[in-house]
């Protein structure tokens, strides 16, 4: 059993013996209302109590993100390579050429976060997704940490133990820059840019990476794909303002590609004709997209797994399966709602999740009508739902900075756990801590962020 409860729980008395810290616990939420934590220009909910991890959960956490990772890359590269296996999934055409186009680089999938339950008592559990494209979550980890360490709680817990966080942008920035400078057309003294939809971006996590970039001695610029010009003749991709761009880290998800396709051939073009270095190429798209959890437990993808990869799939990677009647018994998921969860394939955001527990037999019954055998428009999966790993947090208390002392909760409530695990090409990088109330983890449902810390941790 981990010492994670226990860690949580020295914490919590620490500062139950500080009067609920209340000093501690306002100054972290004043610095949170003004930091650079916000998602879609929205201020990221949190708490006080931060994600307390041992070394055993570490080299879980570890092997977990990086046995992934390579998983990953088998699928991809036996996707790239072999014709006969890209029939399996079931992608848009346009899709279809976007992932074969080459990258020119030596690196296949550079960035990921594989979002987990795991159950810390007995280190067991299971995947909720993976993610490559638009994986984010970095910036929030960051603050949150600057925000609780000034507290008297952190002070008092820290003079017992030896604390540590995850840089989540250093390593990141200096492998992107390691994987540019494999790329067959890379110049020197490039400029990068981050991109994506602006609407559905995490734009001042761009800019604090945008600065890292500019500190190890690379300007990075933050750009709209919309706002990407073409000259093919000079082979030259540029902003708005005209600045040339030499590699781009995208952050754009491929579907936000497919939905604003006329807009996006600006950069398409540049990267099919080797003129950017897109890093990570379109390729990633097939890990970001569900279909990957039914792709694992095919015989053309195990063929390619040792031993201990294919026991990693049978244990972590949940059933997964489109929504129907060809490849799941409909009925057994009408009659069985509580052992179930539906999915788009390929989305984010939580958009259209629905977990049978959290709904009635009639309204599960007319969900799983509404989403199977293609009646939504585009194809919806349903998996094994994974009960999330509870723990001890102080709720979001929005009023803090007003109320008077004694009015402020010192109660802890119980939240579910799904902790992001960042991989950089391969390398374990840190984690992203989700927590919330109810079965689904996401910002409608009432998530918040915790503070990540490794107690007493050699990290490797």
């Amino acid at each position: 059993m981990t010492k994670n409860a226990q860690y949580t729980r020295e914490w919590l008395d620490i500062m139950e013996n500080l009067d609920g810290d209340i000093a501690g616990r306002a100054a972290a939420h004043a610095y949170m209302e003004t930091s650079t934590a916000l998602v879609h220009y929205i201020q990221a909910e949190s708490s006080f109590v931060p994600r307390l991890f041992d070394q055993e959960t570490y080299n879980k956490m570890k092997w977990l993100a990086e046995t992934a990772h390579r998983v990953c890359e088998k699928v991809m590269r036996r996707y790239l390579d072999d014709p006969s296996y890209r029939e399996l999934f079931d992608y848009d055409e346009r899709l279809r050429e976007l992932i074969l186009i080459p990258q020119r680089y030596d690196a296949l999938l550079p960035f990921a976060r594989f979002d987990v339950f795991l159950n810390e008592n007995t280190l067991t559990g299971g995947f909720c997704e993976w993610n490559a494209d638009g994986s984010s979550g970095m910036n929030e980890d960051r603050e949150l940490n600057i925000s609780i360490k000034q507290s008297k709680t952190y002070e008092l817990f820290a003079t017992h133990h030896d604390m540590k966080t995850s840089d989540l942008f250093n390593p990141w920035v200096e492998e992107f820059i390691k994987i540019y400078d494999t790329f067959e057309n890379r110049v020197e003294r490039p400029t990068f840019a981050i991109v994506d939809f602006m609407e559905n971006a995490v734009v001042d996590e761009f800019k604090v990476y945008a600065r890292y970039f500019g500190m190890h001695g690379y300007p990075c610029l933050v750009e709209d794909v919309r706002d990407l010009v073409y000259d093919a003749e000079k082979r030259e991709l540029r902003d708005k303002k005209g600045r040339k761009i030499d590699a781009i880290w995208r952050r754009s998800v491929t579907n936000d590609i497919l939905n604003n396709w006329e807009e996006s051939q600006p950069m398409i073009s540049a990267v099919r004709d080797g003129a950017v270095a897109l890093i990570g190429s379109f390729a990633g798209h097939i890990v970001h997209d569900k279909q990957i959890f039914d792709a694992v437990f095919w015989p053309e993808t195990r063929e390619m797994l040792t031993m201990e990869e294919k026991q990693f799939v049978d244990e972590w990677v949940p059933k997964t399966k489109f929504l129907d009647d060809e490849h799941i018994d409909l009925d057994e998921v009408r009659k069985n709602k509580n052992d179930w969860i539906i999915k788009p394939t390929d989305q984010y955001g939580a958009h259209d999740v629905y977990a049978g527990s959290m709904h009635s037999q009639e309204e599960w019954e007319e969900i799983v009508d509404r989403f199977a055998n293609g009646k939504a428009g585009a194809p919806f999966l349903v998996q094994t739902y994974l009960t999330p790993f509870r723990t001890e947090l102080l709720p979001i208390e929005n009023d803090l900075l007003v109320k008077d002392d004694a009015d402020i909760s010192r109660e802890t409530v119980q939240y579910n756990n799904m902790p992001g695990l960042y991989s950089f090409n391969g390398t374990f990088g840190g984690v992203f801590a989700r927590l919330g109330p109810k079965p689904i983890i996401s910002q409608p449902m009432g998530d918040l962020t915790s503070a990540v810390i490794w107690v007493d941790c050699e990290m490797q």
